[in-house]
């Protein structure tokens, strides 16, 4: 999919790593529709990018179609928008536990089935799904994160072989501990040493790549960490045995209560 004169349609456009996707897909030539709840940040940053601001907040059921038709035609949807769903289950009210599965999960596919649908009948589109490498392997006091992430992985990975024959490719960006923006750095965790970290511009570019080359998937992420995703994907309770031992029970307890009122 080529983006000079796509219209791009990203959600969760007002955290810094969407803002840093904005930049990039417009910097490539998008014309870019952006969506979040902020409206200081949104109004402005769609402003200065040449594109167009839709304030919606995507924990409301009703809020992915309404979207989709308030945005028209589009030529590819990146879905980045995300709650942090870090802490332990116990901690969490069945409304916290609702909002984290509309957000993170049930927001994106319903925004891909209309938008995929319209792809497909034009024979082209792409479908960016903005994950975490949670959805990859799953750690302690993330268990609503990872079943979201790991959700998302399994619906595009299995949605890309539905939609090949069309035309319409399907992409999944796993960023790590990104630094400067987002989740992990809002939450002020300093992590062990020799754990890197990667940045917002570095997730946008790998956006933008895998949308180009339609890539299935791309991690945004150190040696290290890609290889820890890999292992927990294969061994679960090797890494969650490595994982204790590395300390990251304080990592998670940070993350959960950096987070806290952002759920």
């Amino acid at each position: 999919m080529k983006l000079r004169g796509a219209k791009v349609l990203l959600t969760g456009a007002t955290g810094g790593i969407g803002q840093a996707l904005a930049e990039a897909f417009a910097a490539h030539g998008g014309e870019v529709v952006l969506t979040g709840r902020r409206t200081d940040v949104l109004e402005p940053l769609a402003e200065r990018l040449g594109g167009r601001a839709i304030a919606a907040d995507l924990a409301d059921p009703a809020t992915p179609e309404q979207l989709l038709a308030e945005a028209g035609e589009i030529d590819v949807l990146v879905a980045n928008a995300a709650l942090p769903g870090s802490g332990l289950l116990s901690e969490y009210s069945i409304d916290d536990i609702d909002r984290a599965l509309n957000v993170n999960l049930r927001a994106p596919m319903v925004m891909a089935k209309l938008a995929g649908e319209q792809m497909s009948a034009r024979g082209r589109g792409h479908l960016v799904f903005i994950s975490s490498l949670s959805g990859k392997t799953a750690s302690g006091q993330a268990s609503i994160y990872n079943a979201t992430k790991f959700g998302m992985r399994g619906f595009a990975l299995a949605l890309r072989e539905d939609l090949r024959p069309h035309g319409v490719g399907v992409s999944t960006v796993f960023p790590g501990f990104i630094r400067d923006a987002g989740m992990f750095a809002d939450a002020n965790v300093t992590l062990p040493r020799g754990v890197g970290t990667r940045s917002p511009q570095d997730v946008a570019r790998a956006t933008v790549r895998a949308v180009d080359k339609n890539i299935a998937e791309v991690d945004v992420a150190p040696l290290g960490l890609r290889i820890g995703a890999l292992i927990g994907g294969a061994a679960p309770s090797l890494a969650a045995a490595v994982q204790r031992r590395a300390g990251s029970d304080k990592i998670t307890r940070g993350l959960a209560q950096g987070q806290r009122d952002k759920r």
